[in-house]
């Protein structure tokens, strides 16, 4: 009989549980208050209780760290500055999920090199 399966495998590893990647990479109460209260605030906009626009923006993915670092410093500015009339949301993807041919994402070529 033929050997027909793992034929191009070199190697098979056991993915990270989450629960080990939570132990590994715990978040800090600042982290989690950030999240919390933001997740408060979108839903009372969602809900009708708090009357600013809610305005979620790109960049539709990241591939390079330190610019998104930048245009983050840059949006909570404007974040601040218009706090009163808006609740600014930075969202992004470390993957480009739709993408059939080219860069794949940060995920999957950190290195974007293909």
């Amino acid at each position: 009989m033929n050997r027909t399966d793992e034929l191009r495998t070199a190697r098979i590893d056991s993915l990270v549980t989450p629960t080990e990647l939570a132990q590994r990479y715990p978040v800090s109460s600042s982290v989690a208050s950030h999240v919390t209260d933001s997740r408060r605030r979108i839903k009372k906009i969602l809900n009708g209780e708090d009357p600013r626009l809610l305005v979620v923006i790109g960049p539709c993915s990241i591939h390079d760290l330190n610019a998104a670092r930048e245009y983050a410093t840059q949006l909570q500015a404007q974040r601040q500055k218009h706090q009163a009339r808006l609740e600014i949301v930075m969202r992004t993807y470390f993957e480009k999920p739709r993408t059939v041919v080219g860069w794949k994402g940060l995920i999957s070529d950190p290195d974007l090199n293909g």
